[in-house]
């Protein structure tokens, strides 16, 4: 049993790792989300008629990759059609409500599941499936997209999200790169805010270009224009890999993810057999898990004032030693019971910390990249639905590594071991986390010294 419920989830994440990138390059190009998004629902419903009617290993195995490859549309389109709604300013608190309504359907899809077989049957379960795609095909027909509502809104009301992410100046962490690498995680230096300033700002005539004083930046060599931008010609989602900032943030994700679903084929057959727990009470102890997830915009919000980075690797770091001390439960008693509710609790605040900025965080480092290169090279869409493929594979390299580590560790070593290499890797990547997330934390922190070293100088210069 513990065998093929890791692999029946392994499945489903490898379907959705080979299908991201695909529909994210089709999902750029495409003129409307909602298409994309009714293909997607109705492929998920036909797929979850085969897990209803499967009664072999070949067939369920058939409907879990075809779940895979028709959610990596939803998610990824989805995603993308969200950005394209709220714009790279309040994304991170949008990221939360996302990340919100990801542990709802955790929290609930089991102990509605263990309910519903416990009292109504097998088919009863598949019943609420097959309503919750109906619902949701439902809501994407009346969905209205930013671009057909531009039709009635004035101009100026208009842009684009991946047009402003290119023109607006921020003063949060949402990066600015130098030298190839985004900065981020503070204010931005002096140095920074001239760089960003002239990439927004139209040029002027050669007669007004006389400076009255000579800013701090030049007078330590630094360059005062705009980086030259870059032309290329590959292919989006390479230029987006050739990003160490997005490449940090989507491994961030993937051991988030597998952190999480690491609990999907260990947590239930262990309280089964620790606790002697029902199919109702395997379903309810992920509650302590996801309880959490309703601070998520509250962190998405802190998100994009704060930057993302210190939230992340605390996420990281606060995870570790509770997911160590799961170790500790071992026996049948109230008071190991409220012990493991309590230590899932603490996790899945460190979880929350870390899924929420990490998901604003690839909005952001698109963004930073785009403002690297020539207008328009991303295409009239942007690159956001190609970015969210990636997070995709993430998350669905997280949604294979997570069961069958923990699933296959559990099986040979036992609980012990398995929740002390969950710790391990929730404390080894808080480092990457920290140094990568907004940039290199040591090109921002040299930036920084250069710009307050100019500042002293301009100073003293004055006096």
């Amino acid at each position: 049993i513990q065998t093929w419920i890791s692999i029946f989830l392994a499945v489903y994440g490898a379907a959705l790792l080979i299908a991201s990138p695909i529909c994210g390059w089709l999902a750029d190009r495409s003129r409307s989300r909602r298409v994309p998004l009714l293909c997607g629902l109705l492929a998920l419903g036909g797929c979850t008629v085969m897990l209803c009617i499967g009664s072999s290993i070949a067939v369920l195995a058939a409907g879990r990759v075809l779940q895979g490859f028709s959610a990596a549309v939803v998610w990824v389109v989805g995603l993308a059609l969200m950005v394209d709604t709220v714009g790279p300013e309040a994304v991170g608190q949008a990221m939360g409500y996302v990340g919100l309504s990801m542990s709802l359907a955790i929290l609930l899809a089991p102990l509605l599941g263990g309910v519903v077989f416990a009292a109504a049957g097998y088919y009863a379960v598949f019943a609420m499936a097959f309503g919750l795609i109906v619902v949701d095909i439902v809501l994407r027909v009346f969905m209205v997209e930013r671009k057909v509502a531009a039709r009635w809104l004035p101009e100026r009301e208009v842009r684009t999200p991946h047009e402003a992410a290119a023109t607006t100046t921020t003063t949060t962490e949402k990066g600015v790169e130098l030298n190839d690498v985004e900065l981020a995680d503070a204010r931005p230096s002096t140095a920074d805010d001239l760089q960003h300033q002239s990439l927004t700002l139209p040029p002027k005539a050669d007669n007004h270009q006389q400076p009255t004083s000579e800013p701090p930046a030049a007078s330590q060599g630094l360059p005062t224009g705009p980086p030259a931008k870059r032309a290329t010609s590959l292919p989006p989602i390479i230029t987006l890999l050739s990003s160490r900032r997005l490449l940090s943030a989507l491994w961030a994700c993937l051991m988030q993810a597998t952190l999480l679903t690491a609990f999907d084929s260990i947590l239930p057959l262990f309280v089964l057999h620790t606790f002697h727990w029902t199919s109702v009470g395997a379903g309810l102890i992920f509650l302590p898990l996801v309880v959490a997830s309703f601070f998520g915009p509250l962190v998405g919000w802190a998100s994009d004032r704060v930057g993302p980075r210190w939230l992340a690797t605390s996420g990281f770091a606060l995870s570790c030693p509770f997911l160590i001390l799961l170790r500790l439960v071992e026996r049948d008693s109230l008071g190991q019971k409220a012990l493991l509710c309590a230590l899932l609790g603490f996790v899945g605040v460190g979880l929350t910390l870390v899924l929420t900025p990490m998901m604003a965080e690839i909005t952001y480092a698109v963004d930073a990249r785009a403002r690297r290169l020539p207008k328009g090279a991303f295409g009239v869409n942007g690159a956001y639905a190609q970015a969210y493929s990636l997070f995709n594979m993430a998350w669905a390299g997280g949604c294979l590594v997570g069961p069958l580590l923990a699933g296959l560790v559990n099986q040979r070593a036992g609980w012990g071991p398995t929740t002390l290499i969950l710790g391990v890797v929730s404390i080894a990547t808080a480092v990457p986390t920290a140094v990568w997330t907004g940039g290199s934390i040591w090109k921002k922190r040299r930036s920084d010294r250069e710009a307050a070293e100019g500042a002293d100088v301009g100073q003293d210069s004055r006096m």
